[in-house]
């Protein structure tokens, strides 16, 4: 079967992908499928069971997310591989669903994934630090900062430049070309998790 490059984007107009995609866990999924990958693996990353992973591929599939692009021998069994059809997804305006009912979907789809990589940074956190306390240089960055933004056209253009950034950065150093070979040579790790968030400022006294 012949693997055929993801495209950059997809905008999303279909009803039953949207819904779909609106899951926190499938989008994390996809996250994953930029090339080739079973269930298996998957499921490796996102510390979840194969099953599980598999169950998620299907409802993906079924509604042309993902596409199936081979298979491979793993001892005694036949691994399927998947692969998502693009690298990202944005959800058009043009759904057939009211303007509000859009805006909620998104919102609600994108605190939702807010809360599972926030878990998952924890997790990654306290796993970080136990091997530092085995004496392992651990590389790592965060930003925290506060805008203010004036209004829903000043919030609309500043989440577009923001996502533009990260898409061009991710990018640029995304790939498997040279700049990553030499880092291999060189004994440095090669993979880093990149997780940002964008969300409104809550009161310290705010419930």
């Amino acid at each position: 079967m012949n693997v055929q490059e993801p495209l950059e984007m997809v905008v999303v107009h279909d009803p039953e992908q949207a819904v779909v995609l609106l899951n926190p866990l499938r989008a994390q999924i996809l996250a994953h499928m930029r090339k080739p990958v079973s269930a298996a693996e998957v499921g490796r990353l996102m510390q979840e069971t194969p099953q599980k992973i598999n169950y998620h591929l299907k409802a993906l599939e079924k509604v042309g997310l993902v596409r199936k692009t081979g298979s491979r021998q793993v001892r005694n069994l036949v691994e399927v591989l998947y692969q998502a059809i693009a690298k990202s997804f944005v959800l058009s305006d043009a759904l057939g669903f009211e303007p509000e009912t859009v805006r909620r979907m998104k919102e609600d789809g994108s605190l939702s994934h807010l809360v599972h990589s926030s878990e998952k940074m924890k997790r990654d956190a306290i796993r970080l630090m136990e091997r530092t306390e085995a004496g392992e240089t651990v590389h790592s960055a965060t930003l925290s900062a506060t805008v203010h933004l004036a209004g829903e056209e000043e919030r609309q253009s500043f989440v577009q430049e923001y996502m533009e950034a990260l898409r061009l950065l991710t990018e640029k150093y995304g790939g498997s070309g040279g700049k990553m070979a030499a880092d291999a040579k060189s004994g440095q790790s090669c993979s880093y998790e990149v997780l940002a968030a964008v969300y409104p400022q809550i009161d310290e006294g705010e419930d």
